[in-house]
């Protein structure tokens, strides 16, 4: 049975405190007996800066980050799902990029948020994703870990059923949700949405969060959660940074999808 470490974070603007967060965490994680762990959106760098966070991405120690967290997972034999962190385009955008580095030190496969988080709040909050970052087109799949299929989302991708649907189609039998949900939007929407995803999907959903208030001075929600296919919330971190970790039995995904195979029962709906 797969054990996993879920990593909940207050990052802020300076990765290498980050990366130390999160380097004891893997540590951590490897010495409770850990197959994986699991990191928030924007581990290594959470800056609404954007002119400060550029300027943080320019310097050579950042461009290290990527490489570093592929020896530390190959090191410790721990495979590394890194929610995600900003990667520098050659056209001058960014991308909000996740990574899987695998314990057997495998080349890293990565993710690119799909969808842009663009919205007024009602708080007075104002976020403009789009006008920084360029969108990925395309899904990805980490395939025959010990979690079998393990599909790849990021944050907002939350709201769009269709990309989980997607990986379910593909036989994921695991979905990463790294995050950084807002407060008031977590507060409505975060439990509800996780536990629909993981029903649709018939998967077990790992949904990593950053918590608190942060350097760049927004909040987030916190409360990582780990869902079962049945919609199950086995773990639930609430509001402080810290690592917790969760058995994962697979034998819940055949389970569910005997008992509801939804997935083997879609139709494509007409136009």
């Amino acid at each position: 049975m797969p054990k996993i470490a879920v990593l909940q974070m207050n990052s802020g603007i300076d990765p290498e405190a980050n990366f130390a967060v999160l380097e004891q965490a893997a540590r951590d994680a490897k010495e409770a007996g850990c197959d994986f762990l699991f990191t928030p959106e924007m581990a290594l760098l959470l800056d609404r800066d954007r002119a400060r966070a550029q300027a943080t991405m320019a310097t050579s120690q950042y461009g290290e980050y990527h490489d570093r967290l592929w020896d530390l997972a190959e090191d410790l034999r721990l495979s590394i799902a890194l929610g995600s962190m900003p990667v520098p385009l050659d056209d001058g955008m960014i991308a909000n990029r996740s990574y899987y580095f695998s314990a057997d030190g495998e080349t890293p496969g990565y993710y690119d948020k799909m969808h842009m988080f663009d919205v007024e709040l009602s708080t007075g909050e104002s976020w403009r994703e789009s006008a920084a970052y360029r969108p990925g087109d395309r899904i990805y799949i980490e395939p025959h870990t010990r979690l079998n299929n393990i599909g790849f989302t990021i944050c907002y991708d939350l709201r769009f059923p269709a990309l989980f649907d997607r990986l379910g189609r593909h036989d994921c039998w695991a979905i990463a949700v790294p995050a950084a949900f807002t407060k008031p939007t977590g507060a409505a929407h975060w439990h509800v949405l996780l536990r629909a995803r993981a029903i649709e999907a018939s998967a077990f959903v790992i949904a990593a969060a950053q918590t608190g208030t942060h350097e760049d001075g927004r909040e987030t929600y916190g409360h990582s959660l780990v869902v079962d296919p049945w919609g199950e919330v086995l773990l639930d971190m609430g509001e402080e940074p810290g690592l917790s970790f969760c058995d994962i039995d697979l034998r819940r995904v055949m389970d569910v999808r005997a008992q509801v195979p939804s997935l083997a029962n879609r139709r494509e709906i007409p136009n």
